[in-house]
């Protein structure tokens, strides 16, 4: 798990906001941009960071594209955030 990158695509608002709205299932890219008042290109950008992180998977159909979370990754984070809490000294 690259934890870094990870932490680092959440940090940005815009990119947390796709995440919200990946909540609700798999969306186009079209879908999402909708959603933003960005270019096109800008919603790429976005969507290839958080590609990275693995915070998001894609599928291709036909001619489209389609986003989803990849919620493995969240339960990895959680469970690292988890452990910096932990009684174990």
């Amino acid at each position: 798990m690259g934890i870094n990158e990870t932490l680092k695509a959440i940090s940005d608002s815009v990119r947390r906001d796709i995440l919200q709205l990946l909540k609700s299932g798999k969306k186009s890219a079209g879908e999402i941009a909708q959603h933003f008042n960005l270019t096109a290109a800008t919603v790429s950008y976005h969507l290839s960071k958080l590609k990275k992180a693995d915070l998001i998977v894609e599928q291709k159909h036909k001619n489209y594209i389609y986003y989803e979370l990849n919620t493995s990754v969240f339960e990895e984070v959680l469970a690292w955030i988890y452990t910096l809490g932990g009684k174990g000294k």
